[in-house]
């Protein structure tokens, strides 16, 4: 049987992958930045997963105001980091693993879940960026992945509520695929930030620091919390944590299981007008 073991929360800020690409990661300004996905690679070298479901969403590259799904599943053998205007990042192709991704696409139909299975599609800084901050910059992924887009850019978009519930229709999927797999499920994007009028640049600490609280100790709760509050107190973009609870939805104790373990909690501003946040929960 294939199950999730762990839960991977991260920002993906596209300068991230640019500081990584140019070779800027020792620069005073990233430093802190990097030091704070120290744990992640050791930890991941141990903890190494055979698929990485990966929830993120897309920037006007495979979709675009023409096409907007609202959950997207990448159902393909493989797919080439997008080109963003300035050339794809020089990373590995991403190899899917088409035969769980069917799987979990019928089962999270049947659970009625409406998504779109996408069996083409390029993959931009939002899936790539996680990658290489929890792999470095390998010559390939040590491991599938599962792209799943989530639309949290062009309103409107799905509920934390909805996007909680369809994470644990996820990990029922996943614990029904007859294969023996170590699956990671992450959730990226995100913390507070606006890039935007008047408030551009806004980042507010204390609340993605309790936005970090309430992930980890009650996620049922925050789930309920409206679009309105993460525009007001996190900015325009900081509605992609709402991919957070995918995530979240995926882990044991949501389905009456033992609470996860927190391996890693980190938080620094700045990171190019962006606040980055970074967990990591395993299930016990």
């Amino acid at each position: 049987m294939a199950r999730i073991t762990a839960s991977v929360y991260t920002s993906h800020v596209p300068a991230i992958g640019a500081a990584l690409d140019l070779g800027k990661t020792g620069e005073a300004y990233w430093q802190p930045v990097f030091a704070g996905y120290d744990f992640a690679k050791q930890w991941i070298k141990e903890a190494q997963p055979d698929v990485v479901f990966l929830v993120y969403n897309d920037h006007a590259t495979a979709f675009s105001l023409d096409l907007i799904p609202t959950f997207a599943l990448g159902t393909g053998a493989s797919f080439t980091p997008a080109d963003e205007g300035w050339g794809p990042r020089p990373v590995p192709m991403v190899h899917g693993h088409p035969e769980l991704a069917a799987h979990i696409a019928q089962s999270v139909i049947q659970d009625d879940f409406d998504l779109t299975l996408v069996n083409k599609m390029a993959v931009d800084h939002g899936l790539t960026v996680p990658l290489s901050l929890m792999f470095g910059q390998p010559e390939a992924w040590p491991c599938k992945v599962i792209p799943f887009a989530v639309n949290v850019v062009q309103y409107p978009v799905p509920s934390g509520r909805r996007c909680f519930q369809l994470g644990q229709a996820i990990r029922k999927a996943v614990e029904s695929f007859d294969e023996d797999l170590n699956v990671q499920i992450w959730g990226t994007g995100g913390m507070s930030h606006q890039l935007q009028g008047p408030r551009a640049g806004l980042i507010n600490r204390e609340w993605d620091n309790r936005f970090l609280d309430r992930l980890i100790a009650d996620p049922a709760e925050l789930a309920g919390m409206p679009h309105i509050d993460y525009v007001r107190e996190a900015g325009s973009e900081g509605i992609e944590l709402v991919m957070w609870l995918i995530a979240r939805g995926a882990m044991a104790d949501v389905a009456g299981g033992p609470p996860p373990t927190v391996l890693q909690r980190f938080y620094h501003v700045p990171a190019s007008n962006t606040a980055v946040g970074h967990l990591i929960l395993e299930n016990p």
